[in-house]
Parts: C-alpha cells; sequence; structure tokens
C-alpha cells in the first residue's frame, strides 16, 4: 500500500525546484468582486516559465529521479500543459523526454512540445489511446513514466501554488481550483488546509467530460468519454486504478463545480478584456463560475488562472465575441496539420 502525501513533501518540492520555476504574483480583481459580492482575487499561474503550474510537478518529478533513471529518460502522456512542463524539465535535466499525445490536443501545445526537443507521438483519441504508447516504451525501453497527476512528486510539486496562495495572502477563505486528474487541486488543498483547515476549496472542471467530478458522484474511478472543450486541459481520465488524486479530493475538496462551454467562452473574455490576462479555457474555470453566479458570498477569494497557452486564433475569436463550437476540433486540427 502507498504511504499517503504528507504537507512536509510540498516544503520539500519548494526548496528543490524554487530556483527553476516562478513564483507567480496574485492581484485583486474589483469587477469580480463586485460581481460575486466576494473579495477577489487572481493567482496568476499563467505567467509560469512554460504558460502552465504543470512545470512544478514535472521539475520536481525529474528532480527526484535516481541517476539511472535520468540514463532511461521519461515518458508521459498529456493533454498539452503536462507534456511542455516534462519536456521543459527534461530539457534542463539534459534526458530524453518522450511525451504521448491523442489527436484532441490543440496544435499549438504539440508544437511548442516539439520545440523543447521533446518526442511527440500521436496516438489516437484519447490519452487512454497514447497510455498504450507510453506502457510499451516503458516495458521495451525501461523509460520512466512521470504521469500528469497521480504520483506522489507531481502532486507534492503542483502543491507549491497552494502554498504560496496562503502565505501570499493569509486571510483567504475560498480558494477555486481547476479540476481534471486531480493533481493540483489534491496537492494545493493538502498544503494549504494543513496550514489553516478553515480554507475552502472548490474545484471548478467543464461540463464535457469531466472525469473527476463523475468519479466523485459514483464513489469510485469511472471512465468518462473524452470530448472537445474550450478546456481542453482538463480533458481525459483519472485512471481507474487511481493511487492518490481520487482519494486526496474526497477528502480535502470541499465543492466540486462544473461550467458551460458559453461560461469557459465568457470567462477568457472577461479575464482579457477586464483583468488584461490571457487565459486558456482551462485556466478560466474558476472566473466562469464568479461570473455565473456559482460562487457567491464567498469572503476573500482566489481564483487560480492555471494555464494561459491557448492558440492566439481561437484566443481572438473568442474575445471578438464568436460562438465557438468545439464539436469539430479533430477536423480543424487536421487543416491546421496539412
Amino acid at each position: 500500500m502507498n504511504r499517503p502525501i504528507l504537507p512536509n513533501a510540498v516544503y520539500l518540492a519548494r526548496h528543490r525546484i524554487q530556483s527553476l520555476i516562478r513564483s507567480t504574483p496574485i492581484v485583486s480583481s474589483p469587477t469580480l468582486s463586485e460581481l460575486s459580492n466576494s473579495g477577489v482575487h487572481l493567482k496568476l499561474e499563467q505567467l509560469q516559465v512554460t504558460g502552465s503550474f504543470k512545470v512544478r510537478g514535472a521539475t520536481n518529478a525529474v528532480l527526484s529521479l535516481s541517476e539511472d533513471q535520468k540514463r532511461a529518460g521519461v515518458v508521459g502522456v498529456s493533454t498539452g500543459n503536462h507534456g511542455r512542463g516534462l519536456a521543459h524539465a527534461a530539457a534542463n535535466a539534459g534526458i530524453r523526454c518522450v511525451i504521448c499525445m491523442s489527436e484532441l490536443v490543440p496544435d499549438n501545445k504539440v508544437q511548442a512540445i516539439r520545440s523543447l526537443g521533446a518526442d511527440v507521438r500521436i496516438i489516437g483519441r484519447s490519452q487512454d489511446d497514447a497510455q498504450e504508447e507510453v506502457d510499451r516504451l516503458v516495458s521495451d525501453e525501461a523509460m520512466v513514466m512521470l504521469p500528469p497527476f497521480d504520483h506522489q512528486d507531481i502532486i507534492s510539486g503542483q502543491g507549491t501554488v497552494g502554498l504560496e496562495i496562503v502565505e501570499d495572502l493569509p486571510m483567504v477563505d475560498t480558494v477555486l481550483i481547476p479540476v481534471s486528474g486531480g493533481g493540483l487541486i489534491s496537492g494545493a488543498a493538502l498544503i494549504m488546509k494543513a496550514i489553516n483547515p478553515g480554507i475552502t476549496v472548490i474545484g471548478i472542471s467543464m461540463e464535457r467530460g469531466a472525469a473527476m467530478v463523475e468519479s466523485q458522484k459514483a464513489g469510485k474511478p469511472v471512465a468518462v468519454e473524452e470530448l472537445a472543450t474550450l478546456a481542453d486541459s482538463l480533458g481525459g481520465g483519472i485512471g481507474l486504478d487511481n493511487t492518490y488524486t481520487f482519494s486526496m479530493v474526497e477528502g480535502l475538496v470541499d465543492e466540486l463545480i462544473t461550467v458551460t462551454e458559453a461560461e469557459i467562452a465568457a470567462a477568457i473574455r472577461h479575464v482579457y478584456w477586464m483583468e488584461r490576462q490571457i487565459v486558456e479555457g482551462s485556466g478560466s474555470v474558476g472566473v466562469a463560475a464568479l461570473l455565473a453566479g456559482k460562487v457567491r458570498d464567498a469572503g476573500t477569494v482566489v481564483a487560480l488562472l492555471s494555464g494561459g497557452n491557448i492558440d492566439m486564433g481561437l484566443h481572438s475569436r473568442i474575445i471578438g465575441g464568436d460562438d465557438v463550437d468545439l464539436s469539430a476540433r479533430p477536423q480543424m486540427r487536421s487543416k491546421l496539420d496539412a
């Protein structure tokens, strides 16, 4: 049986990675504060070195490898941001990196990972399909798999963002965190509640294919259909053999909320026009919940803007007011690849 992750692991992770990542700022949002009758602040994690929080966990995991493991190289499956973080961490460490991705991952994220020197392999139409290639590389080439969320070093590395929140804003009452596989919210909730058990942690996901939300409703990890969504980085399952994040979310997270595609688009627009920030759909879901009135009267609030790696053509369409329908995005991406 795996030992539970303890808060001290987050402090150790910060010591390990602090020279390689940014401590991102927290800024107040008068407009969101007025709309939600709360004191809203935004944690600008989209300003992180790779454009998302994922580099925290990936760097912690890579730096925790043995020398033999580093020589074998690392492999992972990703919807984009984990792959970019892992490729960045591997490049810094001078080790081989292979990232396996499905056809649903936006082309801008694929190209960004390739630009960091990683070997990117596009396999099938889901993370489960891509995982098969990861498993083959582990079996045939003895590479080390570093998963996007369900791993001790990944979770404790992601938790460093929560540590920054409570240190920079000690009076925080409520924290809104995007949820996919649960690595970010698990690590952040672990350390924040260890410091202040009274903090309310709310996880936000999209309506289209929210695996952690459906798993918590079922009381166990379940498979969900992976659908095209503006919050593409929140896609994918949590693993039917989930070791850490399902139980950590169950025990540490106070509420899970979902938002629609229209609400995500509205949040991307708001963050650009009113907050002067560029975020991807996945990074905007906390703001989406605030704008939609799904979080109100919550005291001092931090909404984590978890990433900004959005295709700028798509971003331009959204902020211009287009009704963006991504149900045909695989066909759209094939045109971009042509």
